[in-house]
């Protein structure tokens, strides 16, 4: 499926959708355990990030990246997104075209596969800076680091540990607190 034609039919629908690779993915409605780390994690960013010329954004909400090939695109809606460029990069339908600095996905059943693999090309190709996997399941964030659309750097964070952004210093969410039910 084209760009074109992906945006025809999303247009207006209700479901939520990601077009990455060409490929159409449907979006299942996220679990209790997924919806506790969300609200957690967007407390503490809320909190860390007012006052500052930096947004932060909860899904659903629509980030288009360029993809390698020219003029390829894909639309991903990342759980967890922060933009500072957000004033700039709105379109007339008060739509972000811009990148964000900071992507987050928290894995559920459906999409690990997807967002170790596919989502982390398209992140880092589209010109994201950072990039935090959070699994529920292990307990533990994977966060990546991309300069100039290569992966530089890659830590593992474990359930005692505290998160610390690359690209916002200062930025610290401990585990046990994203985790807490």
């Amino acid at each position: 499926m084209t760009y074109e034609e992906f945006l025809k039919i999303t247009e207006g629908n209700e479901e939520r959708y990601e077009y990455i690779d060409g490929e159409v993915f449907l979006l299942s409605s996220p679990g209790i355990k997924h919806q506790i780390i969300l609200s957690n994690m967007i407390m503490s960013m809320l909190i860390w990030f007012k006052g500052k010329t930096c947004r932060v954004f909860a899904a659903p909400f629509d980030v288009t990246l360029l993809g390698e090939e020219i003029e390829s695109k894909n639309v991903v809606q990342p759980d967890i997104l922060v933009s500072c460029d957000y004033n700039e990069q709105r379109n007339e339908r008060d739509r972000y075209t811009g990148i964000p600095a900071l992507v987050v996905e928290i894995l559920s059943p459906q999409t690990r596969s997807r967002d170790h693999v596919k989502k982390l090309n398209v992140y880092m190709q589209g010109g994201v800076s950072e990039y935090w996997i959070v699994d529920p399941k292990e307990m533990k964030v994977v966060q990546y680091h991309f300069v100039e659309k290569e992966l530089v750097e890659m830590l593992t964070y474990g359930h005692s540990d505290a998160l610390k952004s690359i690209h916002f210093n200062g930025l610290e969410l401990m585990l046990a607190d994203i985790f807490a039910e």
